[in-house]
């Protein structure tokens, strides 16, 4: 009997903490109610990311090693997009079974502390057999709009952004991923990276009930509509969860859930942020929550006109705003 009763109560134990961590999490923040002006900034943004998800989403569709022109060609479009805005696209190559690939990097350096760097992720592969739109479409195109919107002001920290390789399987959680290269990079040199942001399928947003389901044992806290922006990161990044949500919370009214738990939950290093948890770098997630939502994740359906258009704009102007709140902030 005690052989069953000592390892059910570490169980009981560790999802009691995990509990408490995840239900502190969400800062008490006043909600700004967003102006005329708000709203047209969001409307002409809502455009341009859905230029740009039409672009990777159908145009080009389908972006794999094993599709090289396709992935290339997703590339030099993000190359493109840097340079209209006055950014320089560094190139961040390595081989994958002798098939070349990379990474690519621009940097905003910061007028005041340009060591300390503020680095916003996106991968531009999709999954085998996907046009992913929505994972990662919506993540780049956010990525190249805050870009855009960045550069003019200048920002204390190193604002750096980078669009990832292979994040999709089968190099997922590998040392082939972009990421994990790009980390263990960072980390050889010495940077010092105060918060890494990973933008993961941002696109979907629903306000009917039984529309977000959860691993367990998230459901018992968290909303039954998926119309929120999940920050998702692991214990050690429980600050930067709760530095980001207050940001992001200050300044737009969009909805927005966190969590700072478990590394092992489903779900919480689905992406590049898992990368730079393993090199010990503060690390989270935003997302719509993929799978665990929308219906077309990872299928040949992911295309644009899934991407809930309006909504998205939304969750991407606070997006934008909370980046440049946390590379202008003293303490984050």
């Amino acid at each position: 009997m005690w052989i069953l009763l000592v390892p059910l109560a570490a169980i009981l134990l560790l999802l009691l903490i995990g509990y408490r961590t995840m239900a502190a999490v969400k800062p008490a923040v006043a909600r700004p109610v967003l102006g005329p002006d708000d709203r047209r900034e969001i409307e002409a943004l809502e455009g341009r990311l859905m230029a740009h998800v039409e672009m990777l989403g159908r145009t080009i569709g389908e972006r794999t090693l094993d599709r090289p022109q396709a992935l290339q060609a997703a590339a030099s479009y993000i190359r493109r997009v840097w340079g209209e805005h006055g950014l320089a696209a560094r190139e961040e190559a390595y081989a994958v079974g002798g098939r070349p690939c990379a990474n690519l990097a621009a940097e905003l350096p910061g007028s005041r502390d340009p060591e300390r760097i503020i680095l916003v992720g996106a991968h531009y592969d999709s999954p085998p057999g996907s046009p992913g739109a929505n994972d990662n479409g919506t993540g780049v195109a956010i990525l190249l709009e805050m870009s855009r919107t960045l550069r003019q002001e200048p920002l204390p920290r190193t604002v750096r952004f980078v669009a990832f390789v292979n994040e999709e399987p089968p190099y997922f959680l590998t040392e082939s991923m972009g990421s994990r290269v790009h980390a263990r990079g960072a980390r050889r040199r010495g940077e010092r990276i105060e918060a890494m942001l990973s933008l993961e399928t941002l696109g979907f947003y629903s306000n009917a009930e039984g529309s977000q389901h959860y691993p367990p044992p998230f459901g018992a806290l968290y909303p039954r509509a998926g119309n929120f922006v999940a920050v998702v990161g692991n214990l050690a990044s429980r600050r930067l969860v709760v530095d980001f949500m207050t940001q992001f919370m200050s300044a737009t009214d969009f909805p927005v859930e966190g969590v700072a738990t478990f590394e092992g939950v489903p779900g919480i290093n689905w992406s590049d942020h898992s990368s730079f948890w393993a090199e010990g770098y503060p690390a989270l997630m935003l997302t719509d929550t993929a799978p665990f939502r929308y219906a077309e994740y990872h299928t040949a359906q992911d295309l644009p006109e899934r991407v809930t258009r309006r909504e998205f704009a939304r969750a991407a102007h606070g997006i934008i705003q909370a980046v440049r709140r946390l590379a202008g902030s003293r303490d984050s």
